[in-house]
């Protein structure tokens, strides 16, 4: 409401707020690309990162589930994953709530 209201004092005011307002879209302009460069960018990439894993998730491969259960790929369906959490013991989880393993790739 009140970008609206200083945006309508500008206009009316005329002549030497006209300068002053187009720095000011300018500014607007710039700050919506830093945001879109530092927030938004990474989070899609992120977002690809995480869809490329698991849809090219195979038997064998480690896996963590987002409310940290470790286990290892069993069998994938088209929306579903039976991973192994202990010798014998398997459970059916979601596709979209596995991340990778970065538990090996950090010790080694």
């Amino acid at each position: 409401m009140r970008f609206l209201t200083f945006f309508l004092q500008a206009e009316a005011a005329g002549g030497q707020a006209q300068g002053g307002n187009w720095s000011f879209l300018i500014m607007i302009a710039l700050l919506f690309l830093v945001m879109w460069l530092f927030m938004i960018r990474p989070q899609q990439k992120k977002q690809k990162e995480m869809e490329k894993f698991r849809s090219e998730l195979k038997k064998g491969d480690k896996v963590v589930t987002i409310g940290g259960i470790y286990g290892t790929v069993n069998e994938i369906g088209e929306k579903t994953v039976d991973i192994e959490v202990s010798k014998g013991v398997s459970i059916r989880v979601d596709k979209a709530s596995l991340v990778k393993d970065f538990s090996e790739s950090q010790q080694g």
